[in-house]
């Protein structure tokens, strides 16, 4: 340690891409907040209902933090456009809807908010009239699909800039940093570069399929609300091929390539992007300073590792309620009358073990996920200013992806496939083996293996948040063993989780049932606390 310090006493020279990146900060300006008499106020009491109903409505769909209010928007559209097709006074309605559940805080947005919003809906409404003319069904869906994505993020990005354009400059300057460090055997420069913004997106961003089809056709056009009214003809001319185009890029075959060499060089950046959201009016004078540098995010690191615990342990409960609500709870319905049809007995202690071993398999795996600790720190520092040195001697070296990896021993390659293979039937006979050691029934094992299977696949996948800060992830002993064991389950899972994701009767009950009569009843009632509130004050 310190060595470390007593090595930062220099300063920095900034590259030309941090320089650009600071500069481009300083013009991102704080949206605007709403005089007293354009703000839109909404009923405290009626926002209590909204946020409880948002809190369980969410809990039902397992989605990154980042992306709920993006997905509540587009809920909102969909339900709201199905009852007015031609949108008007939509949105209104949508910005009172996101106040309710306290997406965005309380009078922070108002009349000029609403009129963006409603000239968006309006814009996109045109576009898809015009666009779904002579389409067949399954067209229709699938470009209905796409716009109400772009609208939806458009929205959410329309109502918080600063965030987005935060978000949008550091994606940009990591792109610019990055780029030329890997290299795609026989692909254009232009289309690896394509394809590297892409990971980017997935690895930096976390997009799903919306946010990444928005910030691709944002590239390659305008925003809509940025389009001139009679300028949309001829878009919507061009919008099949470019939306195609923009899907094929998101599938494109080096995506998980890619994504391997991008995830290691992400954690500098991220610890970058704290820093400046920490020390905004400072960072410049922060990153130009080795010792304060240090100082900083030996900081940072430190507060990063611990809500990186919590942040964990939080996952990891949300994960089991969504598991439990949208799968577990069927599967252990469906057990007892099946066992009893099937077998003429139940086995309590197997409902039990179905019932409690999940949940403990969870906090088990997250209990013993490694969080970084100072080595990590050393390196990330040095990363760090690597990064925006002016020196660029180190960023010179070049990751080279081939298009099919080349098999030097083919022999030896088909003599692992069938090892590998064989994982699968020992892992699952191992399971079946104990399972009817404890007496378990064919239906009992069935339900026992998916909800292992699903459990370990979203543990694993929380897992991965402990790297967000991780520059390098050090390969203990027993890994291979466990991986043995192991990998077997999580492509089960993997399969089992994107394979029924669509199979959420509770979702589907909220979305279709629920919510539009709930939310109705809101508005109701919160006119009617508007109207007593305004007699009150005609007494006054």
């Amino acid at each position: 340690m310190e060595k470390t310090v007593s090595q930062s006493q220099s300063p920095i020279s900034l590259s030309q891409y941090t320089k650009a990146l600071l500069v481009n900060l300083t013009k991102i300006k704080p949206k605007t907040p709403p005089d007293e008499t354009a703000k839109i106020s909404v009923s405290q009491t009626v926002s209590f209902f909204a946020l409880a109903y948002e809190k369980l409505r969410n809990a039902v769909e397992y989605r990154e933090s980042h992306l709920i209010r993006r997905a509540a928007i587009e809920r909102i559209l969909k339900r709201r456009l199905a009852l007015n097709p031609q949108g008007t006074g939509e949105g209104e309605n949508v910005i009172r809807e996101l106040l309710w559940a306290r997406y965005f805080p309380s009078d922070s947005l108002g009349i000029e908010d609403v009129v963006k919003v409603q000239s968006i809906i309006d814009k996109y409404l045109q576009i898809k009239t015009a666009l779904n003319t002579g389409q067949t069904g399954e067209r229709k869906i699938y470009y209905a699909e796409f716009l109400y994505d772009l609208l939806s993020c458009e929205i959410e990005e329309i109502l918080s800039p600063q965030e987005s354009q935060t978000t949008a400059l550091f994606t940009f300057y990591i792109f610019q940093v990055l780029k030329d460090k890997v290299k795609i055997e026989n692909v254009a420069e232009d289309q690896k570069n394509a394809f590297f913004y892409v990971t980017l997106e997935k690895s930096f961003n976390k997009s799903d399929l919306p946010y990444l089809r928005f910030h691709l056709f944002t590239l390659s056009f305008n925003q809509i609300s940025e389009t001139p009214k009679e300028a949309i003809k001829d878009l919507v001319a061009k919008l099949p091929e470019m939306l195609k185009k923009i899907d094929d890029l998101i599938q494109n075959p080096y995506s998980e390539r890619l994504r391997r060499f991008v995830t290691k060089q992400i954690p500098p950046f991220n610890i970058f992007l704290e820093l400046y959201k920490k020390q905004k009016n400072s960072v410049e004078n922060i990153i130009e300073n080795k010792q304060s540098l240090w100082t900083e995010v030996d900081q940072l690191c430190r507060e990063k590792y611990a809500q990186t615990r919590t942040r964990l342990n939080n996952l990891a409960f949300k994960a089991i309620v969504y598991i439990f609500l949208t799968k577990m709870i069927f599967a252990l319905l469906l057990e007892y009358p099946l066992s009893l049809f099937f077998y003429n007995e139940i086995n309590y202690s197997a409902l039990a073990i179905n019932s409690l071993f999940p949940p403990a398999l969870m906090f088990f795996i997250i209990w013993f996920t490694k969080i970084p600790g100072e080595d990590n720190t050393k390196k990330l520092y040095e990363r760090f200013v690597n990064i925006i040195d002016k020196d660029q001697s180190f960023e010179k070296s070049v990751s080279f992806i081939i298009r099919k990896p080349r098999v030097k021993r083919p022999t030896l390659v088909f003599v692992f496939t069938i090892f590998y293979s064989l994982t699968f039937i020992i892992t699952f006979a191992l399971l079946y083996n104990i399972l009817s050691f404890l007496h378990f029934n064919f239906i009992s094992q069935a339900v026992f293996v998916f909800f292992v299977s699903i459990v370990s696949y979203f543990a694993y996948r929380i897992r991965q948040i402990a790297k967000e800060y991780q520059l390098q992830d050090k390969e203990s002993f027993f890994r291979p063993f466990i991986d043995f064991f192991f990998i077997p389950i999580l492509s089960v899972g993997k399969w089992l989780s994107n394979g029924i994701a669509s199979l959420n009767f509770f979702s589907f009950l909220f979305d279709f049932i629920i919510e539009a009569p709930f939310k109705l009843i809101i508005e109701v009632v919160e006119e009617w606390i508007s109207f007593v509130r305004g007699k009150k004050e005609e007494i006054i």
